[in-house]
């Protein structure tokens, strides 16, 4: 019986072994580039909240630009970053360049919040900061749209997502963006 069970826990060792040396994944572990073509990791964000958009220059919910800029004042200074990811995925609505994208949501919508280059958010060659959104959140969580929204806490730790149609200062948004925000 002893012999048993040292049998037992020597092939056991090794799996816990491994299973403590992994961790999970967080979202301070992937990188994008940005805009102007630099990089961009999220891991820049630790300790804050980090509201996660795709976006598109022609799409029916461009609009929304004005108050996910809205949201940015309100909280940056609390500890929010809100990140634009432009996307030409769904319609075709972001076929410009980034310079012309740049100038697009800064002339139209003041837009000063950080933006990505154009960005694969869904199919086989999507970035892998979406694969892994759609993992930790499962299939209903994934961008159907352009401004499909993903929230981060301040540890990387992906909390909520919200629906192309739901604006970035409905009660909903702000309620979550508030609970999420660093305690200081």
């Amino acid at each position: 019986m002893l012999r048993k069970s040292l049998m037992a826990l020597s092939i056991l060792l090794p799996v816990v072994g491994h299973a403590a040396e992994s961790r999970t994944l967080t979202a301070h572990d992937f990188t994008f580039t940005d805009i102007d073509d630099q990089p961009l990791p999220l891991s820049n964000y630790a300790g804050k909240a980090v509201l996660v958009i795709n976006t598109a220059s022609q799409c029916g919910f461009t609009h929304q630009y004005e108050d996910i800029q809205a949201l940015w004042e309100r909280y940056r200074d609390k500890g929010l970053v809100v990140l634009g990811v432009p996307s030409n995925d769904f319609g075709g609505q972001e076929p410009g360049t980034a310079a012309q994208i740049k100038e697009f949501c800064s002339v139209n919508f003041s837009v000063d919040f950080p933006l990505t280059e154009k960005t694969k958010v869904r199919g086989n060659n999507a970035h892998p900061f979406y694969v892994w959104a759609a993992s930790e959140l499962g299939m209903l969580a994934k961008p159907r749209w352009n401004f499909h929204k993903y929230l981060i806490d301040p540890d990387g730790r992906l909390v909520d997502w919200f629906s192309s149609p739901t604006s970035p200062t409905s009660d909903r948004m702000i309620n979550a963006v508030e609970r999420h925000l660093p305690r200081g």
